[in-house]
């Protein structure tokens, strides 16, 4: 199969199986090199499941995965795989460990060591340092290397975690709900966060229920249903309120059918 060399991730025919549950049902699911791509979808719709097969977690029972063009043996997939093919997710839930500074939390089992094998405590300070400037734009005072995460807010944290996934060289950045239940203020800083993603040359592929924050910030959009893609947008073929409107119908379909 040809495959365009402006794909990062290429995802053909997908089926994921749960013993008899469908969970997904033929995915096609694509996101270019430097692509910020919306993944949009009600409760139970199948963004988790798909998300996890990207990851690793779930290999898919049938279908195809292309990584940079090439294929990817899905049956040998696995988390670890996708960790080396520089793929990397920011959870919503806890990412970071709140009672360690951030410097440790960046370079949590990934330290940086010296010749005689030692974690080089002073390198992954100033390297810290480092990424709260260049990265996620932290200059505020009373912020340094050594401030503990459960002091930082809900978008801060969010900043520390997409921050250490680009500073590893993640080519492909999974954010899964990065806004819930973060003031407006917060949120406008995660969707900075986003904006440095896709200026760093990186790829994000962005999940959440709150449309309007996805559209802020996203190439293109797909919606999907029920395990099955329904429909891709590109941002200029859409409005927000066109948007909306197509996941309202498809939240009013599926409770129709008592779903």
């Amino acid at each position: 199969m040809e495959n365009s060399s402006e794909s990062l991730l290429k995802m053909v025919n997908i089926h994921k199986y749960f013993g008899k549950v469908v969970a997904l049902r033929g995915v096609d699911f694509e996101v270019g090199v430097n692509e910020v791509v919306g993944l949009l979808g009600d409760n139970g719709a199948g963004k988790s499941t798909l998300v996890k097969t990207v990851m690793g977690v779930h290999p898919p029972t049938s279908g195809e995965i292309y990584v940079r063009g090439k294929r990817i043996d899905s049956h040998a997939y696995s988390a670890q795989k996708a960790h080396e093919l520089r793929i990397e997710t920011v959870y919503q839930e806890k990412a970071l460990s709140e009672k360690q500074s951030m410097w440790r939390n960046i370079f949590l089992g990934r330290q940086i060591t010296n010749a005689l094998g030692f974690i080089n405590i002073k390198k992954e300070k100033e390297e810290t340092n480092r990424i709260m400037k260049d990265l996620i734009g932290f200059r505020g005072r009373g912020v340094s290397p050594e401030t503990k995460v459960g002091k930082l807010s809900g978008g801060e944290r969010q900043g520390v975690a997409i921050a250490r996934a680009m500073y590893f060289d993640a080519d492909l950045i999974i954010l899964d709900e990065p806004t819930l239940a973060l003031s407006l203020m917060e949120v406008q800083k995660v969707l900075n966060f986003v904006r440095q993603i896709k200026a760093g040359g990186k790829a994000c592929i962005f999940i959440s229920h709150t449309i309007s924050h996805v559209y802020e910030v996203a190439d293109r959009f797909v919606l999907i249903d029920r395990g099955e893609i329904v429909a891709k947008f590109k941002k200029e073929a859409v409005s927000l309120t066109e948007l909306m409107d197509k996941m309202t119908t498809l939240a009013a379909v599926k409770h129709k059918g008592g779903d």
